[in-house]
């Protein structure tokens, strides 16, 4: 068996064997499975929690399908168009402020979802974004669907499929009511492409029975100091595929002013050290970088358990475990005969700071790697970015570890370009 495929993916291949599951969804155009049929393999909450379409099993992602639940313990399998892409946004901040009074919340620690949106409510992000007023948290947690039923693009036959729900198990991060709506939220502290719509969609269909209010399905996402908040609706309440965006904003409490002048004491500061004998980064968002680490900073997890919780596929994870580990952010040991990935002391230092001192610290780190450093000295110099042929000639002229083919030298240009980018665009004066 291919030692590449998670234990997930094992575990669905002897499941689409043993039932025959391509087959019948050739048949019939859906599969129904059971917790008890699952359950012969692996343990089904292991085995149907999806939040991003990268975590699907391979089984699933080369065929095109999905799963959903339909009751508290079944589900159905198709081909769904079952995720949305977060939308390309604005990256403007808006600066907000705790009261003064509050001493219990602390904005540079916040370590879960749940802290991320008392100070989100207590900042009044909340009230800003949804437009309301008198807002009081309500419902949260684990609870039932009731029953309803709905219509879902089938990305292969191009049609809808109808689903009907009975009773299934929803759970709502937060639920905010004010004079004129309830806002549902799922709140979220990684960085991902794309997200399960039913996160939103169960839970909107849920309450648009119970309450005569709008109801405004709302996504949070916590990381690095910045709350960035995307407000959908439903254009028909019955369509799992209707979901579009409404506005996005994003959010701060910190102070995120940031220098040119910042930047380039960085530079003319930076004291070099020798290339490290861990791969050259291949990891082109950074900001991924700092999501990894503050995931981590809940506690340590193996390879497989980044790749299951994290928006990643095995290889990505190789790539942003790896671009961390290059900068002294995290190192791997082995626990069990299997990797396993854990904050420096270094990093947890650099979590614990306010945001403009964490991220200049994260550049620090960055360009006492000399070939960081001279590609920012070129921008600086010149007021453009250099193109990759002239980021490969500085590396050609520094010793990188394991690079020594053309191609090689122009994939990790582009993550220099982008961690580059990255640094520039900090600066907000």
């Amino acid at each position: 068996m291919d030692e590449s495929k998670s234990l997930n993916d094992k575990a669905w291949k002897q499941l689409f064997d043993k039932y025959d599951i391509l087959n019948q969804i050739d048949i019939n155009g859906s599969f129904q499975i059971s917790a008890a049929q699952i359950k012969e393999f692996r343990e089904p909450r292991l085995m149907v929690k999806f939040d991003h379409s990268i975590n699907l099993p391979k089984i699933f992602a080369s065929n095109g399908l999905a799963i959903l639940p339909i009751t508290r313990g079944d589900y159905m399998i198709s081909h769904f168009d079952a995720y949305h892409k977060f939308e390309n946004t604005d990256t403007t901040l808006i600066k907000v402020s705790l009261p003064a009074h509050i001493q219990s919340l602390d904005y540079n620690n916040i370590t879960s979802e749940a802290v991320a949106l008392n100070c989100a409510i207590a900042s009044e992000i909340i009230e800003d974004f949804t437009g309301d007023e008198q807002i009081i948290p309500t419902v949260s947690g684990r609870m039932s669907s009731g029953l309803f039923s709905f219509e879902i693009m089938d990305t292969q036959s191009n049609r809808h499929r109808y689903v009907n729900v009975i009773n299934s198990q929803i759970e709502i991060d937060a639920a905010y009511e004010g004079i004129q709506y309830l806002s549902l939220f799922e709140a979220k502290r990684d960085l991902s492409e794309d997200f399960l719509v039913r996160q939103l969609y169960y839970p909107y269909r849920t309450w648009c029975s119970r309450v005569e209010k709008e109801i405004k399905p709302i996504f949070l996402v916590y990381s690095n100091g910045i709350y960035r908040l995307y407000q959908y609706k439903f254009e028909n309440p019955r369509d799992y595929s209707s979901l579009v965006l409404v506005k996005q904003k994003n959010y701060t409490i910190e102070d995120t002013t940031i220098t040119s002048q910042d930047i380039q004491d960085l530079l003319k500061n930076v004291v070099f050290i020798p290339e490290p004998k861990v791969s050259f980064p291949q990891a082109n968002s950074f900001e991924r970088v700092i999501n990894l680490c503050e995931l981590l900073s809940e506690h340590s997890m193996n390879r497989e358990q980044v790749t299951e919780n994290y928006d990643f596929d095995a290889r990505q994870t190789n790539y942003y475990t790896d671009a961390a580990r290059y900068l002294g952010l995290i190192e791997k040991n082995r626990g069990n005969g299997v990797p396993v990935y854990r904050l420096t002391s270094k990093c947890k230092i650099i979590l614990q700071k306010g945001y403009k001192q964490r991220q200049l610290d994260f550049c620090r780190l960055i360009l006492r790697h000399r070939v960081f450093a001279d590609v920012l000295s070129r921008y600086f110099e010149t007021g453009v970015m250099p193109s990759n042929s002239e980021i490969t000639q500085f590396m050609k002229q520094a010793v990188i570890y394991k690079v020594k083919s053309d191609a090689t030298f122009e994939r990790r240009a582009s993550t220099i370009r982008s961690w580059i980018e990255w640094i520039v665009g900090l600066i907000n004066e």
